[in-house]
């Protein structure tokens, strides 16, 4: 999203996340009305009228019809519905997350859970502890055989429970086991979907 997009949608709904406004649309959207009428109709003082239609002025929301003396405000539907399609598509949505980083969480949960290559302890939660059993399969040569003391060897560089992180690395499917080998299956064979770890 481009930065002028997205500052005008940080003010739409900066303008639109208040109760007032809000209400004051909806009067609008029914029929045009004067302030004096919005005051009393919204039991508010005109000049607060005025302060939240210069809100709404701001992002053409509201549109002015000086009639005479009068001046009767209408709801800009057309505004309303372009604003809502240009900047609240789910395409327009999704370029909002572009800037965030994917394995920034990850690398809290490894910072959480890993002090000098050493495990401080197995996270509970299954997400956080794929992400460990992801690093940790790391440190196993992918394309090679190894018996269970090797994977042991190894396993217990990081923590000594290996014989948990054994089974949950085979759990996981980061690893296989058959006929008491041990082999680093390649990650298109993990478990990818979080959804299983719920």
């Amino acid at each position: 999203m481009a930065p002028e997009n997205l500052q005008t949608l940080l003010d739409f709904f900066k303008v639109l996340s208040d109760e007032t406004r809000l209400k004051l649309l909806g009067l609008l959207a029914q029929r045009e009305c004067s302030v004096e009428e919005m005051a009393a109709l919204l039991h508010l003082k005109a000049p607060t009228i005025s302060h939240h239609l210069a809100k709404l002025k701001s992002l053409n929301l509201v549109l002015l019809n000086p009639e005479g003396n009068t001046h009767l405000y209408r709801l800009n539907s057309e505004q309303l519905q372009l604003l809502s399609r240009d900047l609240l598509s789910s395409e327009q949505l999704k370029t909002l997350a572009q800037s965030v980083q994917p394995e920034a969480w990850e690398t809290t949960v490894l910072k959480a859970f890993v002090e000098n290559d050493r495990i401080l302890s197995i996270p509970a939660a299954r997400k956080k502890r794929f992400v460990l059993l992801k690093w940790l399969v790391q440190k196993i040569e992918p394309d090679r055989d190894y018996s269970e003391k090797e994977i042991n060897a190894i396993l217990k560089q990081h923590h000594e429970d290996c014989a948990t992180l054994r089974r949950e690395l085979i759990g996981y499917q980061l690893m296989s086991r058959k006929d008491g080998t041990y082999r680093r299956l390649p990650p298109t064979e993990w478990l990818q979907e979080a959804g299983n770890f719920n």
